[in-house]
């Protein structure tokens, strides 16, 4: 048994996650054109007040269990360097 497996999903999990973001963006009905420009403004207006590592930034849609049923939700990882002086 590899040890190391149990921390690399396996190919159907991969898969599972994949179908499920296809599925949440055709629900939230956003085309991958829409989402980098989501992406570029939100990047753009934190960057107004923190200076911000441009390399590491996620913004994906997801989804959210409410109790309406499952919502499309705009999930963004943006990691900040430092605050900038005003």
């Amino acid at each position: 048994m590899d040890l190391f497996s149990i921390f690399r999903p396996s190919s159907k999990d991969v898969a599972k996650e994949r179908l499920k973001l296809i599925l949440i963006h055709d629900r939230a009905d956003l085309s991958p054109e829409l989402l980098e420009a989501i992406k570029g403004e939100i990047l753009n207006v934190i960057a107004k007040y923190v200076e911000i590592d441009n390399s590491d930034v996620e913004v994906k849609l997801t989804k959210t269990d409410l109790e309406e049923g499952n919502s499309p939700a705009l999930v963004a990882n943006i990691p900040i360097k430092r605050a900038k002086n005003k």
